[in-house]
Parts: C-alpha cells; structure tokens; sequence
C-alpha cells in the first residue's frame, strides 16, 4: 500500500503525519512501527493522524501512535504540527480548532508570531486517574503538594527515586536532578516507564530548575524512549513546579531541541503550551504487509 504522508518536527520532537479526512488507512501496529523506523520507515517519534470531525463543535479527531506502535492520549508538541498541518494543507481556514484527543478536547491556536499554543486542559493529580498505584506509599510532602519515593528494582542498594506524579491526558512522573546532563536518563527511564505502580506505564521526567522561570528538561516517553522535546512532557513539568513552590506560572523549558513556553495560573485551569511546529518533507512510501516486514 502506498501513502501520503508529512514530515513535521516541533522542538525536535519528530512525527510522521497523515491524512485521514477522506478515508481511514487501516494500519496495523506494526505498520505504525515500520513508519516510525529510522532505518526501514520514514522514522519518528509517534506516527500523528488527522481525521474528520467526530461530533458537532468539534474540528477534527487526532489520533497518536507512538513508534512502539501502541495508541496513546495525548501528545503535545504533535499537537503544534497538526495545527500547522491541517492549516498548510488548507483543512481549515480558522486560527484556533477544536480537537478531539483520546484524552479529550484540546485547542491549538496559531500567533501572530507563526508559533502555535495549545490549550492542554488542566492537570489530572488523583492517583487513581493518572493512574498511579499508591498502595503501602506514604506521599512526602514538600510546598503545596507531595512527592512519591519509588525503588526501582527490588534488590538491596536498587535506587529509590522522589517523584511527582500527575496526567496531561497522558501519566508523568517528574523528578527534579541538579543537573539534566548528567542525570541517568537511559538508565532510570525505562526503569520508571515500566515501573509495576503505573498499571498503563509513564513518561519520566528529568527537570533541572535554573531559576524561577527557567528550567532544563530531558523526557523518556513511554513507547518512544527519550525524545529531543515533549510538549506533555514540558507541560508536567512545570506544573510540578509550581505545585512543589518551585516555578513561577510562566516558564521557559529548554529541551535538547528548543525552548517551549509553558504557563499554568493554578489549580482547575488549563495548561497554555507554545513553542515552534515546522514542516520538514512530504513524499510517499510503500507501507508493507505484517509478513513483508524487515
């Protein structure tokens, strides 16, 4: 089968996207997984589709495989490309659209300034809708809100990591290191993502605070390991800042792939993202069947 598809990166965070408006595709999880391939596929970190409004007052429905080929709720530096691509390839006319996620609606918009913001909603913190298991956990509190201590493996000296945990739309578990570049990402990542008490897994975070309104952040994403930026990922953790009486309610979060701007003015109200969604390539590929698979 051979498709259409868009190149597109925000910060880095690199997507295949494609166009569902006329008729769905069909694609397995493992073709999701042959796209995303960087030696086989295109390569990407999640495979973004856009498809037809779903109900009344709604724009369009995006649907997000990550390059493990699973289906995921929410990403949010895809977001500022389906914005971007839905505008270039003259889907909608409007500034700002609604969008059904599988974590809900959410809002991109485009500035004056070319960059998109995207109304995330607000922050999900009840353990049980993360979901996060607190079972026998005693919650360590620190300025307005608590920190959860997991070990990370059950043998005698295994590491015991202090983290925040709350949803956006997807799980994280953010922990503050002095310094990202050293932190033990590749190490420590997979350990939290895969860690028993986050029945759907997680995105784990590594935040470095420069200074009120500044931080430094790596992300290892669920399904996708660590990625040059994640919108979700960044807006995790700067609510956990302000919660933990660390960060102002506007703050610049520096990742391996560009600065986004994130603000979040407290409890009950929605998380504003912006940053950059740039178009790469677009082209054609064969698609193979499950057996013709490398």
């Amino acid at each position: 089968m051979r498709i259409r598809f868009t190149k597109m990166q925000g910060a880095g965070n690199d997507f295949v996207v494609l166009d569902e408006t006329r008729g769905t595709l069909g694609l397995t999880a493992a073709q999701y997984r042959f796209l995303a391939d960087r030696h086989f596929g295109v390569g990407a970190d999640q495979i973004l589709t856009v498809r037809p409004s779903p109900a009344a007052g709604i724009d369009f429905q995006y649907v997000i495989h990550n390059a493990d080929g699973g289906e995921v709720e929410q990403c949010g530096n895809g977001a500022r490309c389906f914005m971007r691509f839905v505008s270039e390839h003259g889907l909608t006319d409007k500034k700002d659209v609604r969008v059904q996620t599988l974590a809900g609606v959410i809002e991109p918009r485009t500035g004056d300034d070319g960059r998109v913001t995207v109304d995330m909603g607000a922050p999900v913190f009840e353990p049980a809708r993360v979901p996060f298991d607190t079972a026998g956990l005693d919650p360590q509190h620190e300025g307005a809100w608590q920190k959860w201590h997991l070990a990370l493996g059950t043998r005698a000296g295994s590491a015991i990591v202090s983290v925040a945990v709350l949803s956006m739309g997807n799980p994280h578990a953010v922990q503050v290191v002095d310094n990202v570049d050293t932190a033990p990402v590749a190490e420590q990542g997979p350990q939290i993502e895969h860690h028993p008490r986050f029945p759907q897994r997680v995105n784990a975070g590594f935040m470095q605070v420069v200074d009120r309104s500044n931080i430094k952040l790596r992300v290892f994403e669920r399904g996708a390991g660590e990625t040059l930026a994640c919108g979700t990922g960044a807006c995790a953790a700067v609510v956990a800042g302000i919660r933990l009486g660390l960060l102002d309610s506007r703050v610049d979060v520096q990742t391996h792939g560009g600065i986004l701007t994130i603000e979040w003015q407290g409890d009950g109200r929605p998380v504003l993202m912006t940053g950059p969604a740039t178009t790469v390539f677009e082209g054609e590929i064969d698609v193979p069947d499950i057996s013709e698979q490398p």
